[in-house]
């Protein structure tokens, strides 16, 4: 009789905790895997793929515009966000069946309910216990809360995707990529955005130039910042007006900003409450995350956390492949992790920014000598389109080496281009490599190898 119900028990079946459990059953572990909500978790639920499917929506308010110079005309357009939104939804459903019957076909049992922790090798969930000999946490986050009066008047990027109608006006609280992906789409949509930061900065950690020219087209669209704007109370009226007071000083004092929707996009944290972590002895981080080795093994040896329940890189792909590394160290005798340096990441604005690698700061920072190559260009669907929306490509370069040590682009389809870059900059490609290498004509790509 085995010494356990199961060799491996995954607790959340998101992005991380999904492949890992698939990964540990092909090699022939006994798998269980709990989740409370959706299989999917935040990525498909109610994240990534359903925000860029209206990130899609959302553009075509630009393209039927631009038609018009490529000899279309589009009479009598109009937009219907029941459509796009019941469509978005759908596909959302399709996707979780997906998951399913992979989870199905692995032969991984799935147990729907909440799971705690009774010990380190017991799990429970909705009543029923099971031991395993092995435990991955993958809970993943939520969206953060406003510490002030009236934070319960917010919605947060979950209810986004539920909306019953567009609102006229919206303001959206936070600076980072969820907060300036949501003002792109309902900008696109019609309707009044304002963008309020409780800090002097958007998107930090992304270069600078490419976060100044996102800024300057976004307010060329008619999105609005507001800086160094914490809130202090947020209140609504009877006749439905969101009223949001502004502390602060001189101009600033007193300030009332007034909505009809307010959206909170101000960080994630770790979903980590109420999972029986402090009564087994799994230690937190002072913010609340899961601490893990390089192996994603907490300090009880036979625990493991992935994703964004560690707060490492809070992003889908580095979230599946930590649980892939686990999967195959525990069963697959393939003992692997995660390089959490040199991470490819996008933000899917009005247009998208793509990174990788060091930025411009950073690199001075860091490196002795730095080069810096650019490209400020209009792409050729702009120019006939006459668009006036300029992209920025940047390239850091150590001069001691020639190494491309960060890339960072924004404009049309920067994600897509952006991921065979990073594979040059992550294997350390000379720039003089770079520039052998034959441009693609007519792309926006091909900036990318005739920088001199």
């Amino acid at each position: 009789m085995a010494e356990f119900d199961y060799d491996y028990f995954v607790i959340g079946a998101g992005s991380g905790g999904v492949r890992s459990s698939r990964i540990a059953a092909g090699h022939g572990a006994r798998v269980g895997l709990a989740e409370e909500h959706r299989v999917g978790g935040t990525c498909v639920i109610r994240g990534c793929v359903p925000k860029k499917l209206l990130v899609y929506g959302a553009h075509f308010a630009e393209d039927l515009v631009d038609a018009r110079r490529f000899g279309w005309n589009i009479e009598g357009k109009s937009f219907d966000w029941d459509c796009l939104r019941d469509n978005v939804l759908s596909e959302v459903d399709r996707l979780e069946e997906a998951y399913k019957s992979t989870l199905t076909s692995h032969d991984v049992s799935l147990h729907e309910g909440r799971a705690v922790l009774a010990d380190k090798h017991t799990v429970e969930v909705d009543g029923k216990s099971f031991t395993a000999k092995y435990i991955l946490i993958a809970t993943g986050s939520h969206p953060g809360t406003f510490p002030c009066e009236g934070s319960e008047l917010a919605i947060t990027s979950n209810d986004v995707f539920h909306l019953e109608k567009l609102p006229k006006r919206i303001v959206i609280a936070g600076g980072g990529y969820i907060a300036n992906e949501f003002a792109g789409i309902f900008n696109e949509l019609g309707v009044d955005v304002t963008i309020a930061n409780r800090s002097d900065r958007l998107l930090r950690g992304y270069d600078h130039s490419v976060v100044e020219r996102l800024q300057h087209i976004s307010t060329v669209k008619g999105i609005k910042f507001l800086y160094n704007a914490p809130f202090e109370k947020i209140t609504r009226d009877a006749d439905g007006v969101i009223r949001i007071v502004i502390p602060g000083e001189g101009e600033k004092e007193g300030q009332v900003l007034e909505t009809d929707l307010l959206l909170a996009a101000i960080g994630r944290p770790a979903n980590t409450k109420g999972l029986g972590l402090e009564e087994v002895g799994v230690e937190l981080k002072d913010n609340g995350a899961i601490k893990v080795d390089a192996a994603s093994r907490t300090n009880i040896d036979n625990i493991y956390a992935v994703g964004d329940v560690t707060d490492r890189v809070q992003l889908t792909p580095v979230a599946i492949r930590e649980g892939h590394a686990v999967a195959d160290t525990l069963f697959g005798d393939n003992p692997w992790t995660v390089d959490h340096s040199c991470v490819p990441s996008a933000v899917f604005s009005h247009p998208p920014i793509a990174s990788v690698g060091l930025t411009e700061s950073q690199a001075r920072d860091t490196l002795g000598g730095v080069e810096i190559f650019t490209s400020d260009f209009r792409a050729m669907k702009n120019v006939l389109a006459d668009r006036n929306e300029r992209s920025l490509y940047k390239l850091i370069v150590d001069s001691a080496t020639d190494k491309l040590v960060g890339a960072h682009l924004i404009g049309p389809d920067a994600p897509e281009i952006m991921q065979g870059l990073a594979i040059a900059v992550k294997a350390g490609l000379t720039k003089k490599q770079v520039d052998e290498t034959i441009a693609i004509h007519p792309t926006m790509a091909e900036e990318l190898v005739l920088m001199r």
